[in-house]
């Protein structure tokens, strides 16, 4: 199973889904992630949150389309955060498609400590959103089914 996890300059939100969904993942699960406006760089802070999270951060770099060229993702996940009025971007091929929606810990303001704690806070959210993705009993799911869990996970 491919999923695309998908924000719109892919250098925080999405890189954490992406190393976090691939470090939890079995054998036959993989995930990549894509900016509709890539800013090129992944958020240095995003890459110390990973590594103090004992999560591999090679290979992570901001992308777009080209993330998927080839291998088209089975379901893709926004994690813009629209509250905030954010655009999220929009994937118009055949997959899945559900939100799970992530304040950007990069826009928090004080100290470093705090900083650290809102990155801290959003990689362990997506931690839980990505367990309770990867313990769907997927073989007993229809197409409806799986997407009202998605959009489910999305609440947690």
């Amino acid at each position: 199973m491919n999923v695309l996890f998908m924000c719109t300059a892919n250098s925080c939100r999405s890189i954490l889904s992406e190393a976090m969904f691939n470090h939890l993942a079995p054998h036959g699960y993989r995930a990549v992630s894509a900016g509709s406006f890539p800013s090129g760089r992944v958020l240095p802070r995003t890459l110390v949150t990973l590594r103090e999270a004992g999560i591999v951060t090679e290979g992570l770099s901001s992308k777009g389309n080209e993330a998927f060229e080839g291998n088209p993702p089975d379901i893709v996940i926004t994690v813009c955060d629209k509250a905030a009025g954010e655009a999220c971007p929009v994937y118009f091929g055949p997959a899945l498609k559900a939100h799970w929606g992530l304040a950007d810990p990069s826009d928090t303001s004080g100290s470093d400590a705090e900083i650290s704690a809102a990155f801290h806070s959003t990689l362990a959210l997506i931690e839980a959103r990505c367990r309770a993705f990867l313990s769907l009993p997927f073989e007993r799911l229809s197409r409806d089914e799986l997407k009202r869990e998605l959009d489910r996970i999305g609440t947690l």
